[in-house]
């Protein structure tokens, strides 16, 4: 069996072979810089609230209780500062020699962004944005955080809503298609802090078909079996020691 340092070397020498690298990254590139993450043991939907934790990330409750929607949003999802961890900054540096084409993200936080890194897909959102459910007015996340109750719009006074994907409503076909085109191209495809256990995570790095296939995650995969290099460490960990 070959040791952590093994394959970090193993990792490193792919990296440099590779012109198309494709990153596809979850909950687990974030947790690094202080965010919660959702399934994990300390995850959002193992905590008790009034309701089902899933409620709080619906579409229903945005519509049927607003009041409550924004609580929960304003306490648990919108509030916290954070920066880039080492996982953010070396895609970054990867994107900027050139190497890296693409950074699918199921992560709402715009912490890639926020690290220098441009061509992002963000397949849930981005909390930093908000529009107008009713004009489509758009608005910075300030017109949520800097009020109180239900945030509503200066020209037409619908509700303004954070630009993330939630629970009953669709993905951008736009996006995943995006996602699926760089994924199929891709001569890389590094996976990290996901347990890829939800689609679209899972059909969308099944479009995967070349090598080498990367994993780096601190728990198991539905996928370890497939990958040629897999690391179970912190994303952000492993990045720091190429």
């Amino acid at each position: 069996m070959e040791s952590k340092e093994e394959k970090i070397e193993a990792l490193r020498k792919a990296i440099d072979n590779a012109e198309n690298i494709v990153f596809f990254g979850g909950a687990g590139v974030s947790t690094e810089s202080g965010l919660p993450d959702f399934r994990g043991e300390q995850g959002l939907y193992r905590k008790k609230y009034g309701l089902p934790p899933e409620s709080y990330f619906s579409i229903r409750l945005l519509k049927y209780d607003p009041e409550e929607f924004f609580k929960f949003q304003r306490k648990r999802i919108l509030g916290y500062d954070v920066k880039p961890n080492a996982a953010h900054l070396k895609l970054t540096e990867w994107e900027k020699q050139g190497k890296l084409r693409a950074i699918i993200t199921q992560n709402i936080d715009g912490l890639h962004q926020a690290a220098g890194s441009k061509n992002v897909i963000e397949l849930h959102g981005n909390t930093k944005h908000c529009h107008c459910m009713r004009c489509n007015k758009s608005y910075k996340i300030s017109a949520i955080m800097e009020t109180e109750g239900v945030p509503r719009c200066k020209i037409c006074h619908g509700i303004i809503k954070p630009d993330t994907v939630l629970y009953g409503e669709k993905l951008d076909v736009r996006l995943l298609k995006k996602a699926t085109d760089h994924i199929r191209k891709a001569d890389m495809l590094i996976v990290g802090g996901t347990s890829l256990t939800v689609n679209p995570a899972v059909s969308l790095v099944h479009e995967f078909r070349n090598k080498p296939f990367v994993l780096i995650n601190i728990g198991l995969t539905p996928m370890d079996d497939r990958a040629d290099i897999r690391i179970y460490d912190k994303i952000g960990q492993v990045f720091s020691e190429l």
